[in-house]
């Protein structure tokens, strides 16, 4: 009975959770029975079960478009994560400074997501754009329209800029969580700065780290409207990630059942992923507390 009490307090989250659930379980299934039927029209429409899954699987687009996903948020997050962290450290930790460092680090995360590739092509084009002016001032041609490999820098550069301050606000919040009892500690037994962040802090920031790269991957994952701002899936298709060539298979082609089917596919994919990384935080965590 006493245990039925202490579990009352989930009724207050139960409407929002059914709000999520409802206007979450409608649109999947709408997903759902597009990918099993083949749609000419208004009420006109054939089962075909799993043939676009197959016709999705066996695409070789859809494969460079994974590969070239998998690449881009495999190096946001070497970038963002280590980046995050080394600048949680080096903020103040108390004080009116620590408060405008706080503001001035989450600023970049207040813009919206189209306006951030709009800002980003401003800055760097060579006549008006800072960035632009500043490398075509010391003699390199910067234009990532053109260039596969200065698109590639110019999106990475974006999306640091842009989400690292989310691991940075976590990591940050992970470190004043920590007891200052650990420090004091470390400092009488005479640990050094990397031996108090090896074993006391990184330890004691898992879970907010934990959080982050699985933010930051499904985010980075799911990125869309910056590179379609930005490059539009170009120069040619270097830049044609998962969600852009969705959106060119169902906008563009009007191919509704291969495009349902692709978006399962999708979400599975990232599903798998994040399953994986959580398993493998969560047995590195079991491996050092035995």
């Amino acid at each position: 009975m006493d245990k039925w009490k202490d579990n009352k307090a989930w009724f207050l989250v139960l409407p929002v959770f059914l709000l999520v659930a409802f206007s979450a379980i409608i649109p999947l299934m709408t997903v759902v029975n597009y990918s099993l039927q083949d749609i000419f029209g208004p009420g006109q429409r054939v089962f075909v079960g799993l043939e676009w899954f197959e016709q999705v699987l066996s695409d070789t687009r859809l494969h460079d478009a994974l590969w070239r996903q998998l690449l881009f948020s495999g190096l946001v997050l070497l970038i963002e994560m280590p980046l995050g962290i080394l600048i949680a450290l080096m903020m103040p930790k108390k004080g009116l400074a620590a408060s405008i460092s706080l503001v001035l680090i989450a600023l970049p995360l207040l813009i919206p997501w189209n306006v951030i590739g709009t800002i980003w092509i401003i800055f760097t084009r060579p006549d008006i754009g800072l960035f632009g002016a500043a490398i075509n001032g010391m003699g390199i041609v910067f234009d990532h329209t053109s260039s596969p490999i200065q698109a590639w820098i110019t999106l990475m550069f974006m999306e640091v800029w842009h989400w690292t301050p989310l691991v940075v606000l976590l990591a940050y919040a992970g470190l004043r969580a920590i007891p200052e009892a650990y420090f004091q500690a470390a400092k009488i037994d005479g640990a050094s700065t990397w031996a108090t962040f090896w074993y006391i802090q990184l330890p004691k920031m898992r879970g907010v780290l934990t959080i982050a790269l699985l933010l930051r991957f499904m985010d980075s994952f799911l990125i869309y409207a910056e590179p379609f701002v930005l490059t539009g899936g170009g120069p040619g298709n270097t830049t044609t990630f998962l969600s852009i060539y969705l959106v060119k298979v169902a906008v563009g082609q009007f191919d509704l059942g291969p495009a349902a089917a692709f978006s399962l596919v999708y979400f599975l994919i990232i599903l798998l992923f994040c399953w994986m990384f959580y398993q493998v935080l969560q047995n590195v965590g079991k491996g050092e507390k035995s």
